[in-house]
């Protein structure tokens, strides 16, 4: 067996993909779209594979590479607007008192978080949508801090189309060969993902050195001087002339 023929062997979809394919190849559009959807309310499956398989999909014929595009969008947006739904839902007050009870988060980044959310919020919602992991997450803080809907709902709509097109449009064109577009994109999934686990950690230790710092400094033992007393007037420094 050759190497192109091995290739062509492991590109064969299987479990889960098969699955997404099957689900196009029936439903066409809306399937597509339907699996992003949920792919906004759960994080773990990747749209990295998702939308290259929705490209290959169309590129055999079962949908147009339009549709696939335009219906993978409005899955993004339909995911995003539950997520910022349920942000909304929460509310500032009982994020705020949830973020109260957690470890190692004081409510000071809570307020420097909604003040980052205030001056960036708009740029965060359409970059967003193009980071791995972030594209679900940025929903929810949109909706705590009451992003008006109709702003929200365009800028998640352009990310998402910038972002849905390239996946789209890679897996059209390479066909039986999408699988190469999950891999690359894999890669920077897994960056991102470490990225942050990292960034995680280290806050994480920080704020574990800061609270040991503040506690020994609150339970040292107050050092109480003696008054100086002194017999002397103060001397009063004549000004030179």
């Amino acid at each position: 067996m050759d190497l192109t023929t091995t290739a062509a062997t492991s590109a064969q979809p299987t479990g889960f993909t098969a699955w997404v394919i099957g689900v196009m190849e029936t439903l066409g559009g809306p399937g597509a779209g339907m699996i992003i959807a949920l792919e906004n309310l759960f994080p773990p499956i990747p749209s990295e594979l998702i939308l290259p398989l929705a490209g290959f999909t169309a590129s055999r014929g079962d949908m147009s590479l339009i549709g696939a595009i335009l219906w993978t969008t409005l899955g993004s947006l339909v995911g995003a607007l539950a997520l910022h739904w349920l942000g909304a839902k929460l509310g500032r007050e009982r994020t705020r008192a949830i973020a109260a009870k957690l470890p190692l988060v004081k409510l000071s980044d809570v307020d420097k978080t909604e003040a980052w959310f205030a001056k960036h919020g708009v740029k965060a919602v359409f970059f967003g949508r193009m980071i791995p992991l972030f594209r679900s997450f940025i929903s929810l803080p949109a909706g705590v801090e009451q992003m008006r809907l109709s702003t929200f709902a365009l800028f998640t709509t352009l990310g998402s189309l910038v972002w849905n097109t390239i996946f789209v449009l890679a897996g059209y064109l390479l066909g039986q060969h999408w699988y190469l577009v999950e891999q690359y994109a894999g890669l920077l999934s897994r960056a991102v993902v470490i990225t942050s686990v990292l960034t995680v950690v280290v806050f994480v230790a920080l704020r574990i050195r800061n609270n040991r710092r503040d506690q020994a400094i609150a339970e040292a033992p107050t050092v109480q001087f003696a008054r100086v007393q002194t017999d002397h007037p103060t001397e009063e420094i004549r000004r030179i002339r």
